[in-house]
């Protein structure tokens, strides 16, 4: 069984504050493991699906997007950046319009965030600051497996 996990929090957990824009905004280290025998790459979508308000949600917030991770890897480390990404890692964009990890910023009340992990059957070879969009097109045919670790997070709640 494919399966995504961090040791920083528990799926449905509390993502520390350390991985937030209220704090250190670090990317919070991530493990797999049963990944198909085929797989060539991974892709890594963080989104947050309650945005503005999870009484009220009217979009789906992209935080991050992480895509030719070699098949090989299994685990990104804490506050990963494009310097100490695995060889031929390429990040996207984001929804604040930036390459990289943005973490949970929340406007009102308590998100869920959504670190989903897709292993693919090739590599995408595409060039970095693609968006969410402009991935989901190429891996389309491509998804072997798929794994997800949800955690939640409320600014200013202890």
């Amino acid at each position: 069984m494919f399966r995504l996990t961090s040791p920083a929090f528990e799926h449905g957990g509390s993502i520390p504050s350390r991985y937030t824009g209220e704090g250190e905004d670090a990317s919070p280290p991530l493990e797999w493991n049963g990944a198909p025998l085929e797989t060539q790459s991974y892709v890594l979508i963080v989104d947050d699906p309650d945005v503005p308000d999870p009484a009220a949600p009217r979009r789906t917030w992209v935080h991050w997007v992480v895509y030719d991770i070699p098949g090989p890897s299994n685990a990104l480390q804490e506050g990963v950046s494009r310097r100490a990404m695995p060889e031929g890692c390429r990040e996207g964009k984001n929804d604040s319009g930036e390459i990289g990890y943005g973490g949970p910023y929340p406007p009102i009340g308590r998100h869920r965030y959504f670190f989903k992990l897709y292993a693919l059957d090739r590599t995408l070879e595409l060039r970095e600051g693609h968006t969410k969009s402009e991935i989901l097109r190429p891996m389309h045919g491509h998804v072997l497996a798929s794994a997800e670790l949800m955690g939640t997070y409320e600014r200013g709640a202890l």
